[in-house]
């Protein structure tokens, strides 16, 4: 008998807002993060448009006035670090003490999609280059390791259970959920923080854009840059951010009288094994169809119970065809395909932190009963005219709302799935 999952606090660092409360207007109004970023013009990227946390730096004062050690905090630490305080506090709980003994039930998995390039970039590798190795101090390692954010985040919160950051591509945030997820289930853990953090550095971008596969054309109209499932759609706008969600069992969560946003009902990670299409750079179609196949079943659920789905839809050549594999994974044709909509068309594609942004957005969208505008795709693309009665261009209220579906797919063909159910304690459908 495997235990219950349930989400029991969120904490969220956006490009559109900071904040849960503020993120949940964001996204309701349609609110677009994406602005100019003279920098990129000066570095001559293609792309000169981004989503960075606006502000962020003021929200960094409310945070770590009493953390010894924030100015040894690389950016995307910094924003893994305020997203998992603000969630742990908004689960209820306090920010221990320098001298509290650690949490042995509670871990993490946070992870980010790149390393955090700025320091590689504009720290270690000119010093090295310049004979000045001593000059780069005693800190740099824990800034630019791979685990950095999670080992961090052990230190912030007390953290004895395990401790893990992944790295899956875009699929990373919501990976680093089903992992966490999976851990509880099986009772080794009965917490865990997940989420995703990136960065916002044109060395992380600059790849991206010498790919050609990031927005040009709006560099004049930021806001309206990111258009998912647009036919005038020209290439993903970069972000950065994080999100974080504490996960519970839920006897433990009930015991303390904890406030239940949602339960994890499913999840699948899969990956397509670069064949029959798929590649670094592309997605193996049946990969992706058993990916949410696998995490409904999981979910112990009928298709037809998912009423919405929040896609990775990156407005790029690829949003078409994820739309048709979520048409034949789920068999729903047009006229009986759930609702979809997209985060990126208001903050970007955050890249390490998308899945654990836009599940954010998923469960508040589910908690409150409405569904969230997928901006700029006015010009729907043509491949997808017949799925239009379904695609969420406006804000719409529905109190009805129980299921939505959550999917990443990242480079290296690797694909992650959540299925996520409205908390009305009841039965979990399995």
């Amino acid at each position: 008998m495997y235990n219950r999952v349930v989400i029991t606090g969120m904490g969220v660092v956006s490009p559109n807002a900071i904040g849960l409360s503020e993120f949940e207007q964001a996204i309701r109004q349609g609110r677009s993060g994406i602005k100019f970023i003279p920098r990129l013009e000066n570095l001559k990227f293609g792309c000169r448009i981004g989503g960075i946390p606006p502000n962020f730096e003021d929200s960094c004062g409310q945070y770590f006035q009493n953390w010894r050690q924030q100015s040894f905090f690389s950016e995307t630490i910094r924003y893994a670090a305020v997203s998992a305080m603000n969630a742990w506090q908004n689960a209820g709980f306090s920010l221990p003490a320098d001298d509290d003994p650690p949490d042995w039930d509670t871990g993490t998995v946070f992870g980010c999609g790149i390393s955090d390039m700025e320091v590689i970039a504009s720290e270690v590798v000119p010093t090295v280059n310049e004979g000045r190795v001593r000059r780069l101090g005693t800190r740099v390692v824990e800034r630019v390791m791979g685990s950095a954010t999670s080992a961090r985040l052990a230190g912030i919160l007390a953290l004895g259970n395990q401790v893990t950051s992944n790295s899956s591509a875009c699929s990373t945030g919501s990976e680093a959920v089903a992992e966490a997820t999976w851990k509880i289930r099986i009772g080794r853990a009965k917490r865990m923080v997940a989420g995703g953090a990136e960065g916002a550095s044109p060395y992380t971008w600059s790849g991206f854009d010498s790919m050609r596969v990031l927005a040009r054309k709006f560099n004049e109209d930021p806001e309206k840059g990111s258009r998912p499932m647009s036919a005038s759609a020209c290439g993903f706008v970069p972000g950065a951010g994080s999100a974080a969600l504490v996960l519970e069992d839920l006897e433990t969560a009930l015991a303390r009288g904890a406030r239940i946003y949602a339960e994890v009902l499913g999840a699948m990670v899969n990956s397509g094994g670069h064949r029959n299409g798929g590649s670094m750079t592309a997605p193996n179609p049946e990969g992706v169809q058993r990916c949410i196949r696998g995490a409904v079943e999981d979910a112990g659920i009928d298709a037809g119970e998912i009423d919405a789905i929040n896609g990775h839809l990156t407005a790029t050549f690829a949003d078409p065809h994820e739309v048709k594999n979520w048409s034949a994974a789920l068999e729903k044709g047009p006229e009986r395909f759930p609702w979809i909509n997209s985060t990126k068309s208001m903050i970007g594609h955050c890249l390490g932190a998308a899945g654990a942004i836009e599940t954010v957005a998923a469960v508040l969208e589910l908690v409150k009963g409405f569904l969230h505008p997928s901006i700029n795709c006015e010009d729907l693309h043509p491949e997808l005219e017949e799925f239009a009665g379904s695609v969420v261009r406006e804000y719409m209220e529905i109190r009805e709302l129980k299921t939505i579906a959550k999917a990443c797919f990242g480079f290296g063909d690797v694909n992650s799935c959540l299925i996520l159910r409205k908390w009305e304690n009841s039965g979990s459908g399995k």
